[in-house]
């Protein structure tokens, strides 16, 4: 440990000593970003093809705006970012970090202050120089220099430095939060339409198989169906009406969902009444590349923000080895009778300046400068987590949303097939050529396979917005509500 101290120079000679009292510098670091542990490419996933009249848009360029196609969406993200509480709190906080960087930041200049004061004692007789009176009194107005500090080897610039890492780190921090909310609203709002397609599949099938039951329950009238068809017809249609239950349930639910992140008193205000006939979000993104991934994502570049401030504690660690210098002055007048106090002749001014050296401190200087050491490393290993974290979100995206889109398709397939089955079954039954339980297996089969497909296409919708909230779309240079960097002084 020792060793490393002398290395960055505990002992200057003559010359740079000169320097630093003329000019000051730091002993941070110099910071040099970590290599990205990730591959340049994606590993699999990355091809993307475009539907019949959709273009490919590229997440580096998208804005969640342009993303999001479908107007109603569109208004209820915009009432979210202004309503949602918890976005709330997270502004707040960069707000609180914001004053407390210019609290650190304060320290850099001199504070000049107003000082009055004025004293008044009895002397014992002892104590007293001939002459003078018992009661003596002392009066003193002027301008004075608190205890300012020489930043000569830069150990305030760098604690203001960190503090203004920590800040932005909780400006990108609320960044990321925007961002999910915006992903959270669009991904409830995404089930929620599914619900609605999936409720009206069941309603209908729901009508179906109750006229169904009716016509069964004629021909057994009629000797014309047994009382098993009947029982069977009836299961089916009891099966589509706790379906249609289940999915009431689920429709009430996202709504709620909805209500909290959109934060408004009454969602059903905002929310359509029937599933959209649109296109809700843009239907293919080009992931780019996984470098852009250090410019796009706000996690990322928060955590390298916090790795620079840890950086520039390790400059403040390293000045406590060094000399302090301390100014402290007074400039006003002093009297001991309070109607003198501005007389001529009462001007008074004092000028304090104070050097402290390190000898002997049990070893705390260097457990100082350990610690910032460590915690520089360990700002590195999260750097490098939160990136490789980036890549596996955004490959797993790229992998749901170009596995979902060939499901897509092959249960569109499987839809129309069973479809087509389901119209032949019922034709050749009404004809007295198939019996009946063929007749419901192919009502059993239409109705999963109508459902699944509402659900696969709900599933790959989601998938594009998770992959363009894992892309970090749309974000880039955007400050969240009521915070800009252009209110932080230069530093």
């Amino acid at each position: 440990m020792r060793n490393r101290l002398f290395s960055f120079g505990v002992k200057p000679g003559l010359s740079m000593l000169t320097a630093l009292l003329l000019a000051g510098c730091s002993l941070a670091p110099s910071y040099h970003r970590p290599e990205a542990p990730v591959p340049a490419q994606w590993i699999d996933g990355a091809e993307t093809s475009s539907e019949e009249g959709i273009n490919t848009a590229s997440a580096t360029t998208l804005d969640w705006q342009t993303f999001v196609a479908d107007e109603t969406l569109r208004r209820l993200i915009e009432l979210a970012l202004s309503n949602n509480r918890e976005l709330r709190q997270t502004l707040l906080n960069v707000e609180a970090a914001r004053a407390q960087y210019r609290v650190q930041r304060a320290d850099r200049l001199p504070g000049i202050q107003a000082e009055g004061a004025g004293t008044r004692q009895r002397v014992p007789d002892d104590l007293r120089a001939p002459d003078m009176p018992a009661v003596q009194s002392s009066y003193q107005a002027g301008v004075g220099l608190a205890s300012f500090e020489l930043d000569l080897f830069g150990r305030v610039r760098n604690l203001s430095e960190a503090a203004l890492q920590e800040y932005l780190a909780t400006e990108e921090a609320a960044r990321s939060a925007q961002i999910s909310l915006v992903a959270d609203i669009i991904q409830t709002y995404l089930a929620r339409d599914g619900a609605q397609q999936r409720y009206l599949l069941a309603t209908h099938t729901l009508e179906t198989r109750n006229a169904s039951l009716e016509l069964i329950g004629q021909r057994r009238e009629f000797g014309a169906a047994s009382a098993l068809d009947y029982q069977e017809a009836l299961g089916l249609t009891q099966q589509a009406r706790v379906e249609l239950e289940r999915i009431d349930r689920e429709l009430r639910q996202i709504s709620n969902a909805l209500a909290l992140l959109v934060g408004v008193a009454d969602i059903r205000l905002h929310l359509p009444s029937l599933p959209s006939t649109g296109t809700l979000l843009v239907q293919d993104l080009a992931p780019g590349t996984p470098s852009e991934l250090l410019a796009l994502r706000p996690d990322i570049r928060a955590a390298e923000h916090r790795l620079r401030g840890r950086n520039a504690s390790i400059g403040a660690a390293r000045a406590a080895f060094f000399p302090r210098v301390s100014l402290t002055g007074l400039f006003g007048s002093a009297s001991a009778e309070l109607s003198d106090l501005f007389e001529s002749g009462q001007r008074t001014w004092s000028f304090t300046p104070q050097i402290t050296l390190p000898i002997f401190d049990g070893g705390r200087n260097h457990a100082n400068l350990d610690l910032a050491q460590i915690r520089m490393d360990i700002a590195v290993a999260a750097y490098e987590q939160a990136i490789q974290t980036a890549f596996r979100e955004v490959s797993d995206a790229l992998a749901a949303t170009d596995t979902l889109r060939r499901e897509v398709e092959a249960q569109r397939l499987q839809a129309q097939s069973s479809s087509a089955r389901l119209q032949l079954s019922q034709a050749r039954y009404q004809s007295g050529a198939d019996d009946h339980l063929r007749y419901l297996d192919a009502q059993r089969d239409d109705f999963v396979s109508q459902m699944a497909l509402v659900q696969i296409e709900t599933q790959r919708q989601i998938a594009l917005a998770t992959l363009f909230r894992t892309l970090g779309g749309g974000w880039l240079g955007q400050a969240p509500p009521q915070v800009s960097l252009s209110t932080v002084a230069d530093r």
